[in-house]
């Protein structure tokens, strides 16, 4: 990017948020250092504090909830929308005003992601986001905060200028990744590479072990990146080989994506809890239940780690005000949590075992489409089974991220079921720094890596790939013009990289609808970029056709020349540019989807 000065990553997560950032310019000798960026936020009423990371919570208060004064921030007075610490907080107590999971929310594709609907079924009252504004308003305080504290005296340091890297699951789609572009860009940064969390996270254990990386795995080894968040579960396998002496890493597959993480143990508990109230005469309403579920989380966390309580105290207000309805109160223990979340989510099971189908029901809810088996090990065995129908390859090595992996009774449960798996031969484990921050300082040496100041994980296409050119032919009565094979991805090329076809113009029809056919080939391997292939049934199979109107005069025919780019997140995008006033039209494919 022109002029930056840093290259920066944001993990844009289910529950907290982070920035890493580290000098674009440095002396040969210097070791390039990323630093993570405190963020203040409102903490409690008055109360700002700087955290290493932003929960990615947005509360919304009524009119009459806090004084204004109550919540100001050093570069905003008066704050509409509270994101971080005290939202979470604060919406535990109201969750009708409580926005969370909006990144979860950001992929569903059976709601209208850019109307206001969240919170999700808050009452008229409440004011509501769409979640792409919500997640703006996420990245919106991150930019706000770089730019109080790094670019206060130099304007050039503005966040909006920087080399930017923001990470996104693996198993986004096409849609909730151009989502996720349009949130960055209503934040006013319209300047972002996407990149998948489990590859940030390799990036940030190389980073981490500096050299020593080499030590730990060795060629032929089989790394399983295991990434389980506050909301997705990501699985991606990487290939450890060796090339003229020299390690290569080679990302060779990545999962589906997954709504299971910290949000459906969070809720699970909540059920444990309010069955335990059931029993005792007293019913949770939708909100109450919403509320605990919240301080769920916060149990949760506590009698995971190494050195937690075994008892944690848990409350929720009554019905109706604090005042008149009174709290409710309740403890939750270590057992318990042990037995909601280690067997319900990570049960033993053969690597031969898949996820549950149950029947679904005629007429459902709407809401955020959670797995309907929630365990995870059956998902990791699926995956782990199901690679282009190749032999059963088990992994080596695991590395473990995201918020969930945190707890070290889970990350043993998940060892325990690989062992199993393979005759109690136990995968080494690469020891992530910092779980939380990893995503966003890999997101960081990712940017490093791309100026050869760093270690690349290799992810070429796997096929060659071409669109659809029909032939400038005289017509004959009841039979189309033939289709010809233009290359436009060769086997092998890296993502995160780009061509163009400079030699030769094609047509490209706007203002009507019109189709595109993207074919693929895994014989044709020497194909170059630009190669025009008439026969070429049986070589080249068709992959998949995109039918669009692209913006235009009405049966408008423009010449414009071909950009290639295929992306870190997988997709193939071929921009047709006219060159006459630069006016560019984008065509994409996930090169990654099966048809």
């Amino acid at each position: 990017m022109i002029n930056s000065r840093y290259i920066v990553g944001i993990d844009l997560g289910t529950s907290n948020s982070v920035l890493a950032y580290t000098p674009v310019e440095m002396d040969d000798q210097a070791v390039s250092e990323i630093q993570i960026l405190d963020i203040p936020q409102i903490i409690g009423p008055g109360s700002v504090a700087s955290r290493s990371m932003l929960p990615s919570f947005i509360f919304l208060p009524g009119e009459k909830d806090l004084p204004p004064e109550a919540l100001s921030l050093p570069w905003k007075k008066d704050v509409k929308q509270v994101v971080g610490e005290f939202a979470r907080e604060r919406g535990a107590e109201l969750p009708q005003r409580l926005i969370s999971s909006a990144k979860s929310w950001l992929c569903h594709p059976m709601v209208d992601r850019n109307q206001a609907i969240l919170p999700w079924g808050a009452p008229p009252e409440v004011p509501k986001l769409s979640t792409v504004e919500a997640s703006a308003a996420i990245l919106d305080h991150i930019r706000r905060v770089w730019n109080f504290s790094m670019a206060r005296e130099d304007k050039s340091l503005a966040l909006e200028l920087q080399e930017i890297y923001l990470t996104v699951p693996a198993s986004f789609d096409a849609v909730a990744r151009e989502l996720t572009v349009k949130a960055a860009e209503m934040a006013h940064l319209p300047n972002i590479t996407l990149l998948e969390e489990p590859q940030a996270a390799f990036y940030a254990w190389i980073e981490a072990s500096r050299d020593r990386w080499r030590d730990d795995i060795t060629p032929g080894d089989l790394v399983l990146v295991c990434d389980l968040g506050g909301g997705t579960s990501d699985f991606s396998l990487i290939r450890v080989s060796e090339s003229s002496g020299e390690l290569e890493l080679e990302r060779i597959a990545v999962g589906n994506h997954l709504l299971i993480g910290g949000d459906n143990m969070d809720l699970a508990l909540a059920y444990t809890i309010a069955k335990r109230f059931s029993e005792k005469g007293t019913r949770l309403d939708s909100w109450q239940m919403r509320a605990l579920w919240h301080r769920c989380r916060v149990a949760k966390e506590k009698l995971l780690e190494l050195s937690g309580s075994d008892t944690v105290a848990v409350s929720i207000l009554g019905r109706g005000s604090s005042l008149i309805g009174g709290t409710l109160r309740t403890d939750l223990n270590r057992a318990e949590v042990e037995q909601v979340i280690v067997d319900g989510f990570f049960p033993f099971c053969d690597v031969t075992s898949r996820p549950a189908a149950d029947q679904q029901s005629g007429i459902q809810e709407t809401g955020l489409p959670y797995e309907s088996d929630p365990a995870v090990t059956q998902h990791l065995a699926q995956f782990l089974s199901r690679r282009d129908e190749r032999p059963l390859e088990l992994p080596t090595a695991v590395l473990f991220n995201g918020g969930v992996m945190k707890a070290p009774l889970l990350r043993k449960r998940i060892l325990d079921v690989l062992s199993s798996w393979q005759n109690e031969a136990e995968p080494k484990v690469l020891e992530a720094s910092n779980l939380d921050l990893a995503v966003a300082r890999g997101a960081a040496y990712y940017g490093l890596a791309r100026k050869g100041r760093g270690i690349r994980i290799r992810s070429g296409l796997n096929k060659t790939y071409y669109i659809g050119v029909a032939a400038a032919v005289p017509a004959v009565p009841g039979m189309p013009a033939p289709i010809k094979a233009l290359c436009v991805a060769p086997f092998g090329m890296e993502e995160g990289s780009e061509t163009e076809l400079t030699q030769r113009e094609f047509n490209l029809v706007v203002g009507e609808p019109a189709k595109f056919d993207f074919l693929g080939s895994a014989v044709r391997t020497n194909d170059a970029v630009g190669t025009l292939i008439e026969d070429w049934e049986g070589d080249i199979e068709p992959i998949t056709t995109l039918e669009t109107t692209l913006d235009g005069t009405y049966g408008s025919v423009i010449p414009v020349s071909i950009q290639i780019k295929v992306t870190e997140i997988g997709t193939l995008e071929l921009w047709c540019v006219y060159r006459k006033d630069d006016k560019r039209w984008k065509l994409e494919f996930n090169v990654r989807e099966k048809p």
